[in-house]
């Protein structure tokens, strides 16, 4: 009796349709050693800047006018990027931008070394950094689908997280002991290379090409479409919408901490790089928390967990008293953790919905949404802490940051996200 031939075995498939290849994690470990050494490395050269900025101005509009240049441009720019991510190699575009941003980083502290720091020379960095990051995040979360399989996308997202926090906690001190001892310029040299690091790590990488038909629409014709690939989800759309909310008041509470810090206080460079190693932490662990998990359904409720325990520790951090510098940083640490799972829930769901052809526009849309989110709210931010104070614009903060958690909680259409994701 001869044997029953077996039905061959389908292949397994990428999140985004691609046959999965079977040494895709090493791919994935490539790009994300090369990323790693870029964040590390631009964390510590953007601290020395915005402490540079913090010692010389002590003025909340200053540092607002830092973050409103890092990422006005993203916002921007954003769906011009996700336009181009898919319609041409997104590959080449974040080698492309790596590789400008390194050279802008070496051209800014041969600039510095020659005649000295400036405030116009840090607020170049961080244009630059937000004009590149306006091509390169929607190309790069756009390619992420095409290399790794769907039951392991929030870890994926949770690691790109991981990996910034990770630069959070040792990044800001090196910044500021590059900047005290041996001068602003050292700390952008040190920017450059990680740019440059990253290029290289995903140049070597092999990166699937796209399928489909992506037509030959303008510019505005593509945005158009990507907003209503997102619109037809209602759900998806008032989450969007949400988090884009929630990045607003966040910006803020990220640019005026050196501020808390040294106007409140009375801390030095050291005691600010301190709170900025703890959000890194908190970052940390609340990642590492949700790669663990891995939670394949009620990511919605990760979200609005998130918000409510952000908002509160704003609050509570806004409250604490002078001599408190240790409670700040307590309640700092424990913000930080729920900061960890809003990207990696919403950007899954995102990869999981839209389809591949129209993802790089929806990934732009949302960079963009988030880059024009966090400069208005910084900029506002700023106004408001100007006028009032640093620690009551904190609790300010957080009760629109709670009143939108809130929101989203009642909402029937981001609920039912939970049943389909």
């Amino acid at each position: 009796m001869e044997p029953l031939e077996q039905a061959p075995q389908a292949p397994d498939l990428t999140a985004g349709g691609h046959e999965l290849p079977a040494d895709w994690l090493r791919r994935i470990v490539l790009i994300w050693s090369g990323y790693a050494v870029a964040m590390f490395a631009g964390n510590a050269a953007s601290y020395a800047g915005i402490w540079y900025a913090t010692e010389t101005t002590g003025s909340p509009l200053s540092l607002a006018l830092l973050y409103v240049l890092a990422f006005l441009p993203m916002g921007v720019l954003s769906p011009f990027g996700g336009v181009v991510a898919d319609k041409h190699n997104r590959k080449a575009i974040i080698v492309a931008c790596d590789a400008l941003m390194a050279l802008t980083s070496l051209a800014l502290a041969a600039w510095i070394a020659i005649a000295g720091p400036s405030f116009a020379a840090v607020a170049l960095y961080c244009a630059a950094f937000g004009f590149m990051s306006g091509f390169r995040t929607p190309a790069y979360n756009a390619t992420m689908p095409l290399l790794v399989p769907e039951r392991h996308l929030v870890r994926i997202n949770s690691m790109d997280t991981l990996l910034g926090s990770i630069s959070m906690i040792a990044g800001p001190a090196l910044g500021v002991l590059l900047y005290t001892s041996f001068g602003l310029h050292s700390a952008l040299l040190l920017g450059g290379i990680g740019a440059a690091a990253a290029g290289v790590t995903m140049l070597l990488a092999v990166i699937p090409r796209k399928q489909g038909a992506y037509g030959q629409s303008g510019a505005w014709e593509s945005l158009k479409e990507g907003a209503c690939a997102l619109a037809e989800q209602r759900g998806l759309l008032v989450l969007t919408v949400g988090v884009s909310l929630g990045m607003l008041a966040y910006g803020p509470i990220d640019s005026l901490m050196p501020l808390m810090v040294h106007g409140h206080f009375g801390g030095d460079g050291f005691a600010a790089s301190l709170v900025a190693a703890v959000m890194g932490a908190g970052l940390l662990v609340g990642s590492v928390a949700l790669m663990a998990a891995n939670p394949q359904r009620k990511l919605t409720r990760v979200i609005v967990v998130a918000a409510f325990v952000v908002g509160g520790g704003a609050v509570a951090s806004g409250l604490i008293p002078e001599g408190g510098y240790w409670a700040f940083v307590a309640c700092i640490g424990v913000l930080a953790i729920a900061c960890a799972w809003f990207n990696a829930p919403l950007m899954t769901l995102l990869q999981r919905s839209i389809p591949n052809e129209k993802l790089g526009r929806v990934m732009g849309l949302f960079s963009a949404m988030n880059g024009l989110a966090i400069p208005a709210g910084t900029a506002l931010g700023g106004v408001v802490a100007e006028i009032t104070s640093t620690p009551v614009f904190f609790r300010i903060d957080g009760a629109f940051i709670l009143l939108l958690a809130v929101s989203l909680a009642l909402s029937k259409s981001v609920r039912n996200l939970d049943s389909i994701s």
